[in-house]
């Protein structure tokens, strides 16, 4: 019997991608946290001197960084891709060769037949802007090379800051593609009901810094956000290893 991963390879490559990058994302909050690279906004002066002193370990985390979020945004692309017209496991409900078109298709593709666009797209977006927040981390480390430079701290503040509100925007996108895909793809109830459960973590991680209005999040308020949504990373890995298996 033809498994659904044999007659659409792109399913199991989107798997893949789906597992990969909350892995990718989890190894390298484990070295940022542990190692002090959080890299508050609050604390430019602090920033530069942790990134300057460990600069080996920044751009290792930084690599695991941007791998994670190219991962998600090419897992978007493919699910997007695998949810068009005649493409993709979805294709097969809607009938073989002389099936009745699903109603208005006429007009063009019936949403019903596409499931996957929106929470595809969004994870995309996500993904692109994960990816600039790593530009700015990675702006910050050239400027860590001479702390000293004039402007250097203030100019570290605005990196900084702009890739905290980046990664948050980030998280933001990623918390509505979770609630799409577990409202419009079709799954198990537990599994729409788990994914119910971790995008409303992840909105209460993508909140907390608005909670401190003109402040910058503590580390501890930073540490608890990047908990909150580790339910998030979680559910899109069980999604990956269901496409794996052909589920």
């Amino acid at each position: 019997m033809t498994s659904t991963t044999d007659r659409y390879p792109g399913t199991r490559l989107t798997g893949a991608l789906l597992l990969s990058s909350p892995l990718l994302l989890i190894a390298a909050a484990v070295i940022v946290i542990p190692a002090g690279l959080t890299l508050n906004p609050a604390d430019p002066a602090g920033a530069l001197a942790a990134v300057g002193g460990r600069a080996g370990l920044h751009l290792t985390e930084l690599a695991l960084d941007v791998l994670g979020w190219l991962a998600l945004t090419a897992a978007g692309l493919l699910l997007t891709t695998l949810s068009a017209p005649g493409r993709g496991p979805g294709a097969a409900t809607g009938g073989g060769a002389g099936a009745a078109p699903l109603p208005g298709s006429e007009h063009g593709p019936h949403p019903a037949a596409r499931p996957g666009v929106l929470p595809g797209g969004l994870l995309a977006a996500a993904g692109l802007a994960g990816l600039l927040h790593d530009a700015g981390n990675l702006a910050l480390t050239q400027l860590a090379a001479d702390p000293a430079a004039p402007a250097s701290v203030t100019t570290a503040w605005a990196v900084l800051l702009t890739a905290k509100w980046a990664v948050n925007l980030a998280g933001l996108l990623w918390v509505s593609a979770t609630a799409a895909t577990a409202a419009l793809v079709p799954m198990p109830g537990r599994l729409r009901l788990a994914g119910a459960a971790a995008a409303l973590s992840g909105l209460v991680s993508v909140v907390l810094p608005w909670t401190t209005g003109t402040a910058a999040p503590s580390p501890v308020l930073e540490q608890a956000g990047y908990a909150l949504h580790l339910p998030v990373m979680l559910w899109y890995g069980v999604l990956g290893l269901r496409c794996l298996r052909g589920r």
